[in-house]
């Protein structure tokens, strides 16, 4: 489940990481008000607004804006809110801004320069062990420092059994080059930085950038925070941070049935049971020369009600011209899936406007071709996988 900033934040400073501060606005007034509460904290007159989506690159995308003043910052506030925001991370239609974070400003002038660091906490697949990625290039994206100079990019990786040392957080701070009070505010920082990771059960923290300020204070001017959906049983308080109205609607109605799906943008929809069966079906389409539009678990229970739902799903999206079901009927017989497929085509009707290819081995699965193809309905029955794929290719073309 991702979180927006202003969420991510929120989940920082409750384990001591030091964050900017910010207040959440809806309207110009509301953010007029809120610079007001800030400057009484802050003394200065200079606030940062930016939107609040899930995206990254907001700032290139006019998203995030300085205002000097009062006026400035009902100004900005009101261009920002309700703006079809597009940035490298969403669709070439954008993002709709229904809020805004307008926070202070920690760029203010002081005995030492600021300077900017990135650093991320994540699992590191290869090893299995969460790990600390950090750089001294903040403020850039991440993925261009790795492909121009990945010599900048330094990573620590934590034994589970012993978690963050502390001469690894002070590994940290001198690799990037710190001294004195920032140095010993870093190694702060990335300890209370690691245990929010641990104890919020996320599964990936981005803070870019991390800023030292002009008076050598360590902060976080950004969160990038995506939590573990398979701990949020026991986080009740970050479920209700979720912003349904951020996520694709197909995909917020599938997880209230309980299905497992995620759109993507191709046009053969997939319809399948069992995760590691629906990647090697995308494969599938993909070597048929088609695109699988979607993800679609429907599990061990593919009965008519089940199916019908999972059509209605797929159907949703006008991009798909042709659906492939491809399930192994282990733990539920295959021409049970067939009556539910036939049971369900003929619930929907004329819903169902593009060709239905079905694929089932398993339990019963001579019976199931029988009756997909004595049902008189539009659909294409195959046994073997390159037969699916050959009429996949022909729904297509």
């Amino acid at each position: 489940m991702n979180l927006h900033e202003y969420q991510g934040k929120e989940v920082l400073a409750g384990f001591g990481v030091t964050i900017q501060r910010g207040i959440v606005a809806k309207t110009p007034a509301e953010a007029v008000e809120a610079g007001k509460k800030l400057t009484e904290t802050t003394g200065s007159p200079w606030h940062v607004v930016k939107a609040q989506i899930h995206a990254g690159g907001r700032g290139k995308g006019g998203g995030v804006k300085l205002a000097k003043n009062l006026a400035e910052l009902e100004t900005i506030a009101g261009d920002i809110i309700g703006m079809q925001l597009i940035t490298p991370q969403t669709s070439p239609e954008g993002k709709k801004v229904s809020q805004v974070l307008v926070t202070e400003d920690v760029y203010y002038p002081g005995a030492s320069e600021p300077s900017e660091f990135y650093m991320s906490v994540l699992l590191n697949r290869a090893s299995g062990r969460n790990m600390i990625m950090y750089s001294t290039e903040g403020g850039m994206d991440i993925e261009a420092v790795a492909e121009s100079t990945p010599h900048l990019i330094f990573t620590e990786e934590i034994d589970p059994a012993l978690g963050l040392l502390p001469f690894q957080a002070r590994k940290v701070a001198f690799n990037l080059g710190l001294s004195g009070a920032a140095f010993k505010d870093m190694t702060k920082f990335v300890t209370a930085l690691y245990r929010a990771y641990e104890g919020s059960d996320a599964s990936l923290f981005e803070i870019n950038p991390v800023l030292k300020t002009s008076d050598d204070r360590i902060i976080a001017v950004d969160a990038k925070v995506t939590l573990d959906d398979n701990s949020l049983f026991r986080h009740k308080d970050f479920e209700a941070m979720r912003d349904l109205s951020e996520e694709n609607p197909i995909e917020v109605e599938a997880r209230e049935v309980g299905l497992n799906y995620v759109d993507l943008e191709g046009n053969v929809g997939c319809m399948v049971n069992g995760a590691g069966l629906a990647m090697a079906t995308m494969d599938l389409i993909k070597q048929a020369g088609g695109d699988p539009a979607n993800f679609l678990d429907v599990g061990g229970t593919a009965d008519a009600a089940r199916v019908e739902i999972a059509f209605r799903l797929i159907l949703k999206d006008p991009a798909v011209k042709a659906i492939l079901i491809n399930i192994f009927g282990g733990i539920v017989r295959c021409d049970r899936v067939a009556q539910g497929i036939v049971d369900a085509y003929k619930n929907l009707g004329d819903a169902i406007n593009v060709p239905i290819i079905v694929r089932l081995q398993g339990t019963n699965a001579d019976i199931a071709k029988k009756l997909i193809d004595s049902s008189g309905l539009n659909v294409l029955s195959a046994t073997a996988f390159q037969e699916a794929a050959d009429k996949v290719q022909e729904a297509i073309s």
